[in-house]
């Protein structure tokens, strides 16, 4: 291919360059010395640039093949005469720094507009959809120092805290849209089961961000650093994020030995799978919105009550009274369902009642 475009493969120079750099060290006296660690990570290193520079050359070929345009006009419709040939942006991406060039469009008092930057779909920042995608994942699961260190280490694309920090927002923007697509907008036309199910999950926050008696509680307490919790005591640093999902299923029975996993695999029965599958969560609702919202979403589907319906809780007194509420209000027949998980924990409490903790017993 590259012969069959002589001109334009030029712009993919410095990667073959790059390439054959990497095999000859690949085929050469030191690294036939070496162990695989240290290859690996040489390979990492010199292949992660050989990507930048092929990013690099894919751009310039898009800038090589940018024609010249006379229809250009601003968002209003005002016509673009003046054009730039060579207008400069930096973009950082997974593999490294890169640089777009395109031509721009302008004319006195009106902003420029780049067509090419369109059709490349470039973000309005310096920052790579690759890299910022990179950063969401990071951000959802860890600290921002833990997410910036963690980009850090592919040796290629680069962003400073506060910049993550800024894409972590932006990325949280499009959060309740994103959820809400989920909402069924037709009869489920099925006798499967339509289950529901609510649960809790708290997340450590800023204290400026916790509810407001978790706030006062917070800066009301004073512990010394590092020092145990005393029985029933809080750290008051999270907040509770309210998860929901609703989803039909076939019906199947179970014995109490196959709930309890003592049934071969043989002998099992393939459990049916859940379809149409919704599932939300928010920390900023109160948990009854998002409790009446997957009652909303329940009814939606089956709006005249005909299928059965099933609730699984996990026993949380307050979560409890909103749901046996709606309960109440749309749906009296409905079977509840408290976890089993959350069950035990208070039989083994009353065991310990009767017996010693470990004994034969209990």
């Amino acid at each position: 291919m590259i012969l069959a475009y002589p001109m334009e493969s030029e712009m993919f120079g410095p990667a073959c360059e790059q390439f054959e750099s990497l095999v000859s060290q690949l085929i050469g006296e030191t690294a036939g010395q070496m162990q695989h660690g240290p290859i690996e990570t040489l390979i990492f290193r010199e292949g992660t640039e050989l990507l930048r520079r092929l990013m690099q050359a894919y751009l310039d070929l898009r800038t090589n093949r940018e024609p010249r345009r006379s229809d250009v006009t601003s968002p209003e419709g005002t016509p673009l005469t003046h054009c730039r040939p060579s207008c400069e942006r930096q973009l950082m991406t997974l593999f490294g720094e890169v640089t777009s060039r395109r031509k721009g469009y302008s004319r006195p008092g009106v902003p420029s507009m780049f067509p090419l930057d369109a059709q490349l779909n470039l973000p309005k920042d310096r920052y790579s959809h690759g890299l910022r995608y990179r950063v969401a994942e990071e951000a959802a699961v860890n600290s921002f120092d833990e997410a910036v260190a963690n980009i850090h280490k592919t040796k290629g694309g680069k962003v400073p805290k506060r910049q993550l920090e800024e894409i972590a927002v932006v990325a949280a923007q499009d959060f309740d849209e994103f959820y809400s697509a989920g909402k069924t907008e037709k009869v489920r036309l099925t006798s499967d089961i339509l289950v529901m199910t609510v649960d809790q999950k708290g997340i450590v926050m800023r204290k400026e961000d916790l509810r407001a008696a978790t706030r006062k509680a917070a800066e009301e307490s004073v512990r010394r650093p590092g020092a145990r919790l005393n029985p029933g005591e809080k750290l008051n640093r999270k907040r509770m994020a309210t998860v929901a999902a609703v989803y039909d299923i076939k019906a199947h029975e179970r014995s109490p030995e196959e709930v309890m996993g003592l049934c071969p695999n043989e002998d099992t029965p393939a459990r049916p799978r859940a379809t149409h599958k919704r599932v939300w969560a928010c920390v900023e609702q109160e948990q009854e919105d998002v409790i009446q919202d997957m009652f909303d979403e329940a009814l939606r589907r089956d709006p005249e009550k005909k299928r059965p319906w099933a609730i699984l809780v996990d026993g949380g007194e307050k979560q409890l009274d909103l749901v046996l509420g709606l309960i109440h209000r749309h749906r009296p027949d409905v079977s509840l369902i408290l976890d089993f998980i959350h069950v035990l924990e208070y039989l083994w409490k009353a065991a310990y009642g009767f017996h010693a903790a470990g004994s034969v017993e209990v």
